[in-house]
C-alpha cells in the first residue's frame, strides 16, 4: 500500500458528501494502518482508477472510491452528461428512472440535482419502476436523454448507470452507442470537485400517466385470440412485478399465480443465489409453484423487467433461442409489409435467420447488445422483432415498436398470447418448437462462461485463440473462422471469434469477452435437418451438444 493512495483515500473522504461511504472508508483506513493486508487490497482496487464509463454506461460494486459505484461516482457522472447535452445543443430534458437497488433513488436523485443544476431540465420517474418504461418515457415525453439506474440481474452489492439517446430519430429511447460513449467519457474527466457542483431542486416528479401510457404501448401490438392461460410470474425481488400484471389484466388474462417470496422489490434478493432467471435454481420457486397448480407456463422477469424467461412445469425452461425462435414467427404471423426487419446477435442461433428467408423479410445479425439491435434496418424499413439469447426481446407491430430496447414486459403479453393460442388448439410450446424443427432444421443451442480474477487471462486466451485456432470441438470439425476484431460482415470491431463447425451435423462455437462481468463466454449450437422422428434427433443433437459444449469447455479452460 502507497503512501499516494493513503493520501488520495484521505482526501476522498474529506469531499465525499455521503456519510454512509465517509464512514466506510474510515474504517477500511483504520484497518490499512492496522496492517490488514485484505484491507489494503481492498483500498488499492477501488482506487486504481476510476470506474470507466462506456457503451453499458456504469456497473460496479457498491463503495467508496473512485472505481465504485457511489454518491461521487454518480455525480460526477451526471455532471459529464450535463456537459455533453451542452455540447450538442444547450439545455436539455432529461428523464431520469431507478430500480429498487441499494442507492438507487439516491442515484437518482443526485443525478436529478445536478442536471437541473446545470441548467437542464429533467422529469423523474415517480418510483421504482421497469428499465422498458425508462426508455419508453424517453421517447414518450422526447426528452434528449434518459438515464436509469439499475444493475439489472448483478449481484445484489453492485449498481448500474444506463444512459438512453432521446431527440426524434427511430433510435430515440436506445441505449447509448459510440461515440457517445466516448463523448460523455472525457466530460467526465473535465469534470471538477463534487462540492463546487451547481445543486438544482426544481425537477418535476412523473405522474402514473407515464405508467398508464407505456402499458396502453405495449398491449397495442398484442392479437386478440384465446386468453385461457394459467400462468405462475416471478419478478426475482424486482420491480416488474405490479407493472406485469396489470399488463396481462389489461391485455385480458386473469392474473397470475405469484411467488408470493420474490414479488415484492428486496434488493437484498434473499431467496436467489443469483437475480438472474438463466441461473441454475433461480427459477426453483416458480417452477414449483407451476407444478402445484398444474400451470401451463411460468414467466419470469429479471430483477428491472427488461428481460423474459419462459419455462414449462414438468419439462424446465426454455433457452433464449428457443422462445426467440417462436416469438419470431408469431410477431410475423401479426404483422405485414415488405419493410418488415427481424434481428438478432453474432452469439445467438442461426435460426431467426432460416426463419427470415423463409417469410421472405428482411434479415440482420449484430454485435451483442441492444444498443445495436435497437439500430437494426436502414432507412425505409420497420423492426418488428429483435431478439439476445440471453432472454431480451423487442416486440414491434404495424405501428411500430413501443420501445427501442429489450422489454421483458412486453415481450411477456406477447409469449402468454401465443401460448394460449396453442393451448386452445391442444397444444404447447413444446409442439410448436417440434414444428420450427421440421420446418427448418434443429437448432439447439447452450453457453457457458468462464470467471476469471485477473482479466489478462482472458486477452491471452483469445490471442492463443486467434495464433492457434482448435482444428475441432469435440466431434465437429472448425471449417473456417470469422475473426471480428477487425470487423466482419459490416459489422464494427469487436473481440470475438466465431468457429463454424461441420460433420454430421452443422454447427458453431462464438467466443467474447463479457462488456459487464470479468468473464469469457462462450456460445454454442448444432444444427440438424429432421428426416422423420423430432424427438429422436433432438436426442441425437442434446447428446452431440453436450460433448461439444465439454470440448469447448476443455478449450477455452472453463
Amino acid at each position: 500500500m502507497t503512501i499516494d493512495t493513503v493520501a488520495r483515500a484521505r482526501a476522498w473522504m474529506e469531499r465525499d458528501p455521503d456519510p454512509a461511504t465517509r464512514d466506510e472508508l474510515a474504517a477500511l483506513l483504520e484497518r490499512v494502518a492496522a496492517g490488514d493486508v485484505e484491507a489494503a487490497a481492498d483500498l488499492g482496487d477501488r482506487f486504481s482508477g476510476r470506474l470507466e464509463f462506456g457503451t453499458a454506461g456504469l456497473r460496479g460494486a457498491l463503495g467508496a472510491g473512485p472505481n465504485r459505484m457511489n454518491r461521487v461516482v454518480v455525480m460526477r457522472t451526471a455532471a459529464g452528461i450535463a456537459a455533453w447535452l451542452h455540447a450538442r445543443g444547450g439545455a436539455g430534458h432529461v428523464v431520469i428512472g431507478y430500480d429498487a437497488r441499494h442507492r438507487s433513488a439516491d442515484f437518482a436523485r443526485d443525478s436529478a440535482a445536478v442536471l437541473t443544476g446545470a441548467g437542464h431540465r429533467v422529469s423523474l420517474l415517480p418510483a421504482p419502476l421497469p428499465t422498458p418504461v425508462l426508455a419508453f418515457a424517453v421517447r414518450d415525453l422526447g426528452a434528449d436523454a434518459g438515464i436509469m439506474v439499475t444493475a439489472s440481474h448483478n449481484p445484489p452489492q453492485d449498481n448500474g448507470y444506463k444512459v438512453y439517446v432521446g431527440g426524434d430519430g427511430d433510435d430515440a429511447g436506445a441505449q447509448i452507442v459510440a461515440p457517445i460513449d466516448a463523448e460523455i467519457s472525457e466530460a467526465i474527466d473535465e469534470v471538477g470537485l463534487v462540492g463546487d457542483l451547481p445543486s438544482g431542486t426544481e425537477w418535476t416528479v412523473l405522474d402514473r400517466g407515464v405508467v398508464e401510457r407505456y402499458l396502453s404501448a405495449v398491449t397495442a401490438p398484442v392479437p386478440a385470440g384465446p386468453r385461457d392461460l394459467s400462468i405462475v410470474y416471478t419478478a426475482m425481488h424486482g420491480v416488474g412485478g405490479r407493472v406485469l400484471v396489470e399488463a396481462l389484466e389489461r391485455a385480458g388474462f386473469a392474473a397470475p399465480e405469484v411467488v408470493g417470496a420474490q414479488f415484492d422489490p428486496d434488493p437484498d434478493f434473499p431467496t436467489v443465489s443469483f437475480p438472474n432467471p438463466e441461473e441454475p435454481g433461480a427459477l426453483d420457486l416458480a417452477m414449483a409453484a407451476g407444478e402445484a397448480i398444474g400451470a401451463d407456463l411460468v414467466v419470469a422477469n429479471d430483477p428491472d423487467a427488461d428481460r423474459l424467461a419462459l419455462a414449462i412445469p414438468g419439462h424446465g425452461p426454455l433457452t433464449g433461442d428457443e422462445v426467440g425462435g417462436l416469438l419470431a414467427e408469431f410477431v410475423l404471423d401479426h404483422t405485414t409489409g415488405d419493410d418488415r426487419v427481424v434481428a438478432t446477435t453474432i452469439v445467438s442461433s442461426s435460426l431467426l435467420g432460416m426463419i427470415a428467408r423463409g417469410r421472405a423479410v428482411h434479415y440482420e445479425e449484430t454485435l451483442t447488445g441492444f444498443k445495436w439491435l435497437a439500430r437494426a434496418g436502414g432507412p425505409g424499413t420497420r423492426r418488428v422483432f429483435a431478439y439476445e439469447e440471453a432472454l431480451g426481446y423487442c416486440i414491434g407491430g404495424d405501428a411500430g415498436r413501443p420501445v427501442a430496447d429489450k422489454d421483458g414486459i412486453g415481450a411477456a403479453l406477447m409469449a402468454v398470447t401465443l401460448t394460449a393460442r396453442a393451448k386452445a388448439e391442444g397444444r404447447t410450446l413444446l409442439d410448436l418448437l417440434d414444428d420450427q424443427a421440421r420446418a427448418y432444421g434443429l437448432h439447439l443451442s447452450d453457453q457457458l462462461s468462464v470467471r476469471v480474477s485477473d482479466l489478462s487471462l482472458i486477452d491471452a486466451a483469445m490471442r492463443r485463440l486467434r495464433a492457434e485456432p482448435p482444428a475441432a470441438f469435440g466431434p465437429l470439425k472448425v471449417a473456417g473462422v470469422d475473426d471480428f476484431a477487425a470487423g466482419h460482415a459490416g459489422l464494427p470491431p469487436t473481440d470475438a471469434l466465431r468457429f463454424r463447425l461441420e460433420g454430421g451435423a452443422r454447427g458453431r462455437v462464438t467466443l467474447r469477452p463479457s462488456g459487464t462481468e470479468p468473464k469469457l463466454k462462450a456460445y454454442a449450437e448444432v444444427v440438424m435437418d429432421v428426416d422423420g422422428d423430432v424427438a429422436a434427433t433432438r436426442a441425437q443433437g442434446s447428446a452431440l451438444l453436450a460433448e461439444l459444449m465439454a470440448s469447448v469447455a476443455e478449450v477455452v479452460g472453463g
